[in-house]
């Protein structure tokens, strides 16, 4: 029996979660599963998925941004379909951890807000001195003031956007603090983006 799994435009885990699941379906007899993806990371994943299971396992490159690999689940291989697929995964497309920062106040930690306005500038800063950085940072609530007019942390939030570093403050956040039209670095975003970066990331950092 023959499966196949389109999994083109999907991100890690999506496409050991959608193979897993096919795999359930051949049941006990087994049989042959080709999976579509459209980058080499996947490729990787699916293959050290295959290996942990014992599948035979090959691949190959059909286009540009066009993969295919191909499973040969033996009988009773549906039983060992792994819950926790997302371990599988290795990186995010680009080599990277998909690391998403959090900062929900104009200070950092519990106790003196003073002091906290000092570290959250501090932490800030020394983001730009990683030399891995995160990959989106998000403002909402009282963090939305940091990536407005008048931020001590303006600079530094900038030199994370050249970087590379995507900034996204909610827009209900400036709106109810009566500053949409303060903003100075990085993009308006929703709570729904925000809950999809939230779900999508590797490591979620709160400081």
């Amino acid at each position: 029996m023959i499966k196949h799994v389109n999994a083109m435009g999907d991100t890690c885990p999506v496409p050991v979660v959608k193979t897993k699941n096919v795999i359930k379906e051949l049941g006990d007899q087994g049989g042959v599963v080709e999976i579509l993806v459209d980058n080499e990371i996947s490729v990787q994943n699916l293959t050290k998925m295959a290996n942990q299971k014992g599948y035979g396992v090959r691949s190959e490159k059909l286009a540009e941004n066009q993969f295919q690999v191909i499973m040969e689940v033996g009988e009773g291989a549906a039983q060992q379909a792994d819950d926790d697929a997302p371990e599988t995964c290795l990186v995010t497309p680009g080599g990277k951890k998909n690391v998403v920062v959090a900062v929900t106040a104009p200070w950092m930690g519990a106790g003196n807000e003073e002091l906290g306005a000092v570290l959250i500038k501090g932490f800030l800063f020394a983001l730009t001195q990683q030399d891995t950085l995160p990959t989106t940072i998000l403002f909402y609530n009282g963090g939305a003031t940091l990536t407005t007019e008048g931020s001590a942390s303006l600079e530094d939030l900038k030199s994370l956007e050249a970087l590379g570093v995507e900034i996204l403050t909610c827009g209900t956040c400036l709106n109810y603090y009566g500053l949409t039209d303060k903003l100075r670095v990085g993009e308006v975003t929703n709570m729904y983006t925000i809950a999809e970066k939230l779900l999508g990331a590797d490591l979620v950092v709160k400081p």
